[in-house]
């Protein structure tokens, strides 16, 4: 009787295993003008430079940069398809593959996504072997969370954090949003599109004085 390492050979199938990395689903997260897009729009500018094609999605409800197009406050930008909460991404992206190779697909304005969506962007990546890189914002101008991009941070095989500063020079994780009068507000639906005419980021402590959760100078 052969031993099984002779009836079932591993090291091919290791080898084999080796040549086709395993896709991942990674979230790129931070809190309002932090350059997600122009980190987003390099990467897949990397990979359609070495030849490889890419895969843009956009929210349909954010049409600053003009319907189906990501761009970024430095000037650049990209056409890209575009999702809204009806949309089956899983069966997107599968039709898209059947069209040609796919090396990565890239979701700007990730906070937007549904928590369903978010599972049918897993199902891309374990299914279909599809590399997903979503950016997005992490929480609103409430300090809550997006709902998809709660799901991100509970799934995605990646986070990494995109960074930019408070006023006072540390780093800011939160965001405040204010009326045309320049006031801060406190209430209001979750979503609303806007630029610096809107919402201006801050570190957590400055966050907390803008709404009235903190005095100023203390500490």
């Amino acid at each position: 009787m052969q031993p099984l390492q002779q009836a079932f050979p591993l090291e091919p199938l290791a080898r084999s295993r080796q040549k086709q990395p395993m896709a991942k689903l990674y979230f790129h997260y931070s809190t309002m003008n932090a350059g997600k897009s122009t980190v987003l729009l390099q990467a897949s500018h990397n990979y359609r430079e070495r030849g490889m094609d890419t895969y843009l999605l956009t929210a349909r409800l954010d049409t600053r940069a003009g319907e189906g197009r990501i761009a970024s406050r430095i000037g650049i930008g990209c056409e890209a398809d575009m999702f809204d909460t009806d949309s089956d991404l899983f069966e997107m992206l599968r039709t898209r593959t059947r069209k040609g190779t796919v090396a990565c697909v890239f979701v700007d304005e990730a906070q937007f996504l549904t928590p369903d969506q978010v599972w049918q962007l897993a199902r891309a990546v374990d299914d279909l072997n599809l590399p997903v890189m979503c950016y997005g914002l992490r929480v609103d101008f409430r300090g809550e969370l997006f709902p998809g991009s709660a799901t991100l941070l509970a799934i995605a095989d990646e986070m990494r954090e995109v960074r930019t500063i408070c006023f006072c020079g540390k780093k800011a994780t939160m965001v405040v949003r204010q009326g045309p009068d320049g006031k801060v507000l406190r209430e209001g639906a979750q979503v609303q599109i806007g630029g610096n005419e809107t919402y201006v980021t801050m570190c957590r402590k400055h966050w907390r004085e803008a709404i009235g959760d903190r005095q100023p100078g203390r500490g």
